[in-house]
């Protein structure tokens, strides 16, 4: 396949959904600027991909990292910039909304979504003057269905949506198409995380016997992971398709639960997700009794 798509700008490419799409990319024969923080791993990531891919130094949530970052890509291009942007970078921090702090708060919204849009802005002006490019914005499935515990991550994701929406409304006419792609479960360093990110959660927190048995909780969610590669083909379809589509949701089968869930009444919902995770008053009672 010749990829319509020339040049492609990867973030978060330093493990996961990022490190595969750069590696992918790269073997299709995109040029693939491949950016994330650790530039260590990128290193070995640009070693088994060749010279096709090229690590940059980026931290989205710096103003000054990013232009440091156009401007190399800029001179690496001879002015050209690239013809994709893949919005992978993100971050993730388990907590309930009772207790979370104003910094792990902030620092998710500060990077999934200000980060993000920042990058986007940053690179946006040679597309829109060429009259081409796509911006890929790798968003969740927990942007259609928030949850209890990752409340602040998913109101991230719903921001993203949002915003993806009026993108592709106000980039259309300039030819560049957008895309979200809503990834369910992937098994990731990115999953593992947020799993650890429950250390967070203080012994003394009414919530703490929930996640006493995290080790079950780990097994139960990795055993009904897909792995990175089925997120990265719709990727790669967003940057190549003559019609890409809006939204990409990946496991596939996910669409039949989440329409589901958005037919059934909200009380039958919240009865079934709250025994499920075990957010009943007598549950609680009960472990927190038994501490």
């Amino acid at each position: 396949m010749t990829p319509t798509t020339k040049r492609v700008l990867v973030t978060g490419a330093s493990a996961g959904i990022g490190r595969d799409t750069a590696l992918t990319c790269a073997k299709l024969g995109f040029e693939v600027f491949a950016a994330a923080r650790r530039t260590k791993a990128l290193e070995v990531l640009q070693r088994e991909a060749g010279d096709s891919l090229h690590p940059i130094e980026l931290d989205v949530n710096s103003a000054a990292s990013i232009e440091r970052a156009k401007a190399e890509i800029l001179d690496r291009t001879n002015g050209y910039g690239i013809d994709g942007l893949v919005n992978n970078a993100g971050i993730a921090i388990a907590g309930m909304l009772s207790e979370v702090t104003d910094h792990d708060m902030r620092s998710q919204f500060e990077t999934n979504v200000f980060g993000l849009m920042t990058v986007t802005r940053a690179f946006l002006p040679e597309m829109m003057a060429r009259r081409s490019g796509r911006i890929v914005n790798v968003s969740s499935s927990g942007g259609l269905v928030s949850l209890p515990f990752v409340g602040v991550y998913h109101a991230t994701k719903f921001a993203l949506e949002a915003l993806s929406d009026t993108l592709r409304w106000e980039l259309r006419p300039f030819g560049v198409r957008v895309s979200v792609i809503e990834p369910g479960p992937i098994r990731s360093e990115f999953g593992d995380k947020l799993i650890g990110s429950t250390d967070r959660i203080l012994p003394g927190s009414p919530y703490a016997p929930i996640f006493a048995d995290i080790d079950r909780i780990k097994a139960f969610a990795e055993g009904r992971m897909s792995g990175p590669e089925v997120v990265t083909r719709d990727i790669v379809h967003a940057l190549t398709s003559r019609w890409p589509r809006a939204r990409y949701l990946e496991p596939r089968v996910l669409f039949l639960f989440i329409k589901l869930y958005q037919l059934t009444p909200t009380w039958l919902t919240d009865w079934l997700i709250t025994r499920v995770v075990g957010l009943t008053a007598k549950r609680l009672a009960l472990q927190n009794a038994q501490k």
